[in-house]
């Protein structure tokens, strides 16, 4: 099928690698002229063919440097997809409540809401001029808060919504802007020993690749396997694409049906 996606103009943050890399690789296959934001380039993203531009999306001015790096290089934007954040920003994200401080909070809003909140803010004006599409990418954590580290989960749950309410006022002018949400991805975050995989399996003293194997069935996920990040980067584009023009305010779930309400 033809998503209509060709020559039209997109950036995509996190992009170094996982969801974002995925997304990016998929943009570039449809023929879509790309901007790929990450704090590192790494070898697999610039063979991509994407002009990668480096970028700490943390950064306040972060955000606005990137939009006029990509109007540069692209001219008006037809795209953005916000898939820059982590679950495991901070000190210790397997902390409890109690234990995740003040500083953390502000890291992890910091990158999973603020980052987006002013990379959209900054692209809207060229977005509104070609009736593009945002697609912002949160997590299944947002509807079941207890599937992650507190931080992390509150923050998605605020991004979510953040999208419905930028729906709601764009639409009228052409905008048409979908979260996705998917459960726990085959990526870095899961699998390093060094991120949040690897340190929740220390804490509760199993193997971490035990903790891998039983995690989708302890999470409820009924395909038994975890997602693969080139399915949600599929979701992504076809989100962005002209055919879903009548596809907007929503939240995708992408969890292997995770999430069990409505």
């Amino acid at each position: 099928m033809d998503l209509q996606l060709k020559d039209k103009a997109a950036i995509v943050t996190g992009a170094s690698r996982g969801i974002g890399l995925a997304t990016v690789q998929r943009l570039v296959e449809e023929g879509v002229r790309v901007v790929a934001a990450a704090r590192t380039a790494p070898e697999e993203l610039q063979r991509t063919g994407a002009h990668v531009v480096t970028v700490d999306l943390g950064d306040p001015d972060g955000p606005e440097r990137l939009v006029e790096a990509a109007r540069e290089e692209l001219g008006e934007l037809d795209l953005l997809v916000n898939n820059v954040g982590g679950g495991d920003a901070g000190a210790d994200a397997t902390a409890g409540f109690l234990e995740t401080d003040e500083q953390v909070w502000r890291q992890v809003f910091g990158l999973n809401l603020f980052a987006t909140v002013r990379t959209t803010r900054a692209a809207l004006p060229s977005l509104v001029r070609r009736r593009g599409a945002i697609v912002n990418v949160s997590s299944s954590g947002a509807r079941v808060p207890s599937g992650g580290p507190i931080a992390y989960t509150t923050a998605k749950a605020a991004l979510t919504a953040f999208g419905k309410a930028i729906a709601e006022e764009f639409g009228p002018q052409g905008v048409r802007v979908n979260t996705v949400s998917p459960g726990p991805v085959r990526t870095a975050l899961w699998e390093h020993p060094d991120s949040y995989g690897g340190r929740l399996a220390a804490k509760l003293g199993v193997p971490h690749e035990q903790l891998l194997a039983a995690l989708p069935a302890q999470a409820g996920m009924l395909t038994g396997r975890l997602i693969e990040a080139g399915e949600v980067a599929d979701l992504v584009v076809q989100l962005c694409s002209p055919r879903a023009g009548s596809i907007t305010g929503a939240d995708h779930l992408i969890d292997g049906g995770l999430v069990k309400t409505a």
